[in-house]
């Protein structure tokens, strides 16, 4: 291993000092970000700090995946692959507290509890923003730990746009994006279809000796199973007025989850797979008022339907035309659901210039939620409406010195009202940028952690429970940050503290205390039920490094992580101090690119990529291991119109072979290979000025 780390790091460090033929300096600096205020900013003259993953960056990485590229770009988030989720951490705070929007509207996909970023198409980003610490003030409800805005790409040619990638890769990994743009006068269209596909891979054949009654190991549970999703999304625009854009999309998406039948019962025997069914419409517009003062409305349905799909004869608890019925039985193709959510989700927002060099935003957000799940939820449905007003002021007139002030009052049916505050200040000097932020955090209980009642059968029976006494969850986040550029050169060092009061986690419980019927049904092993801590906090630094020039790029991120929880232990009577499950005290990526045109029709790029971390911890069922994982990518890009990308990942083929049931530091299987093919065919001219202008201005201030 230490021969391995010592040939990693010279890869990098002759990839860093190698020299550049020209001096340029990065343009990334004077990209316009929205994600901090919800206005637009250069991104160095951004009031709220604000990371950027830019369209250059996405190609040269060539990620397969929004996990991929996101682990693989900042150091701040981290994921575990599972069937039921990609479990996102950032700065130490689960998915439950990261709000991912996709042109600034919510993304709505849960998968036990975590969004299934399956529905993001990696090869229709135009950037990534990520915005760390509380955002309720401006975002409502889920931005504790920080928003993820995924902004996508936008077509200006008048006339037609064919575009097609194709990526394949080890164990059966097929990626294909498709899309159709045609702009016609006022009208524009986008279609986009997405497929990916893995044949899935198994690190260990081996299950935890303390979870089973004997040592199993040939068992066919996989680390990450077979699957399969597609997605077709459509996007009108309708440009009525030079000041008026309306426009309507809807996507379509499917996902199956193969799941393979071992011999060991309790163990690795399924007889379902797992599918996902997510159906979403949305319209709006935008009205510019005049140079500077705009509004916009924005309206969202969406669905998302979680259901068993039965590969052998099962006999098995159901609900058959509304009634609950003992042992019923299911055959190979039915179809059983387990969770039916929607979305509804209303905003009005208006942004306005004042006197003295002020920006105004105010806006009335509307939130309904919808559940059904008849095997999961006490009651089979629950509901949750909330409203909210918000506003804030952008002040410059200070300059160098700038403000941000906003506040959200929230409404929920549940929990009454609650006032959101959020304070940012940043002082210019010449290339430095000081930056501070206070901030509120709020987020209401879902309508699964109050009305949850699950069994599942895995290693033995575990009952989870929800709970209606719990309170709702607020934090106070304090962070600062230095930004200096020199040259070529862009140093960021980002400390912070988020203390989080009544956080909401799952904790084991006697079972003595959960309901005697079920108790008696059941006879679970285990029983855990969603509660509220006393408080938790999180705590650390964030630190970027990016060095520029015309044909090299280098530089790196490293994240330090601390957390502290103090959890009540009802069986013993006791507090107890404990860590915030999957935190990671040491993480960090290296990367250095270089690129250079040959000839006019020809590019060559090469990439280095590292990613590094510490041991995670968890509070049962063992910690995960450290890792670090290289990569290299080459590009080719032949004329405008094609480009060739080909790769490794996990160079040194590292694999965490951690036996079934406890952590993993990563799911990444050993050394893959892949190669991505794109084409593009344009036919038209470019929009005027005056039209790509609107549209530019449209797709940065409302996303």
């Amino acid at each position: 291993m230490k021969r391995r780390q010592k040939l990693a790091l010279g890869l990098w460090l002759v990839a860093v000092g190698a020299q550049a033929q020209a001096v340029w300096r990065s343009d990334s600096l004077q990209e316009v970000v929205v994600t901090g205020t919800g206005t637009q900013h250069l991104l160095k003259d951004a009031p709220v700090q604000t990371e950027v993953i830019s369209r250059r960056q996405l190609q040269q990485y060539a990620g397969k995946s929004i996990e991929d590229i996101l682990t693989g770009l900042t150091a701040s988030l981290d994921f575990s692959e599972s069937d039921m989720s990609s479990r996102l951490q950032l700065n130490g705070l689960g998915n439950s507290y990261v709000l991912i929007l996709i042109d600034g509207r919510r993304l709505h996909g849960d998968n036990g509890g975590e969004n299934d970023l399956s529905l993001i198409d990696p090869h229709n980003i135009e950037r990534i923003e990520i915005v760390k610490g509380a955002s309720s003030a401006l975002y409502g409800s889920d931005a504790i730990a920080g928003v993820i805005n995924i902004i996508t790409r936008k077509h200006t040619a008048q006339g037609l746009m064919l575009e097609n990638t194709t990526r394949i890769g080890s164990y059966g990994d097929i990626r294909q994006h498709d899309g159709i743009a045609l702009n016609y006068g006022r009208l524009s269209s986008y279609t986009n279809f997405q497929l990916q596909h893995s044949d899935g891979w198994q690190n260990t054949s081996e299950e935890a000796p303390q979870q089973t009654e004997y040592h199993i190991t040939d068992s066919r549970n996989k680390t990450v199973n077979r699957h399969t999703n597609w997605q077709l999304a459509e996007r009108l625009i309708y440009q009525l007025t030079p000041d008026v854009e309306l426009y309507a999309d809807g996507t379509l998406y499917w996902k199956r989850i193969y799941r393979p039948s071992g011999h060991h019962p309790g163990v690795d025997v399924k007889t379902w797979d797992l599918q996902y069914d997510n159906l979403s419409v949305s319209a709006g517009g935008k009205w510019k008022l005049n140079a500077t003062d705009v509004i916009t409305l924005d309206a969202d349905w969406k669905r998302h339907a979680y259901n068993y799909v039965y590969t052998d004869t099962t006999l098995t608890d159901g609900y058959v035309k509304g009634r609950f019925t003992n042992y019923y039985p299911y055959f190979p193709g039915d179809v059983e659901l387990q969770s039916d959510q929607r979305l509804t989700n209303v905003s009005l927002k208006g942004v306005f210039s004042l006197p003295w060099d002020q920006r105004l935003s105010a806006g009335i957000d509307y939130r309904y939620d919808w559940l059904k799940a008849p095997m999961r939820v006490a009651g089979g449905k629950a509901t949750d409406n909330t409203e909210a007003l918000y506003v804030q002021d952008e002040l410059e007139m200070l300059n160098p010195l700038s403000l941000t002030a906003g506040l959200r009052l929230t409404r929920n049916e549940g929990f009454g009202l609650r006032l959101t505050p959020k304070l940012s200040a940043m002082l210019k000097v010449g290339d430095l940028r000081l930056r501070a932020t206070w901030s509120q955090g709020y987020k209401t209980p879902t309508p699964k952690e109050l009305h949850y009642q699950y069994i599942r059968n895995m290693n033995g029976v575990y009952l989870y429970l929800g709970n209606t006494g719990l309170k709702a969850q607020h934090s106070n986040y304090f962070g600062v940050s230095g930004e200096y550029t020199v040259g070529r050169l862009t140093l960021t060092v980002a400390p912070y503290y988020n203390k989080v009061n009544d956080m909401i986690t799952l904790v084991t419980i006697p079972a003595k205390q959960a309901p005697a019927e079920l108790i008696t049904k059941y006879d679970p092993i285990k029983v855990r039920q969603y509660q509220n801590m006393e408080d938790a906090k999180t705590y650390g630094v964030d630190v970027t490094l990016r060095y520029q020039a015309r044909h090299f790029t280098a530089g790196g991120s490293y994240s330090y992580l601390d957390t502290e929880a103090n959890q009540y232990d009802a069986e013993y009577d006791v507090m107890q101090r404990v860590v915030i499950d999957g935190m990671a005290h040491h993480k960090a990526n290296v990367y250095a690119t270089w690129s250079r045109d040959f000839t006019p029709r020809y590019q060559f790029g090469v990439g280095v990529y590292g990613r590094l971390s510490s041991k995670r911890y968890y509070q049962i069922d063992g910690d995960g291991s450290g890792y670090q994982l290289w990569r290299l990518t080459t590009s080719h890009q032949l004329g405008s119109s094609c480009r060739l990308e080909a790769g490794v990942d996990n160079i040194f083929n590292y694999c965490d072979r951690t036996p079934h049931g406890l952590h993993l530091g990563t799911t990444t299987p050993g050394r893959t290979v892949y190669a991505s093919f794109t084409v593009r065919f344009n036919q038209g001219r470019k929009l005027t000025n005056k039209y790509k202008s609107n549209l530019n201005s449209s797709n940065n201030e409302t996303d």
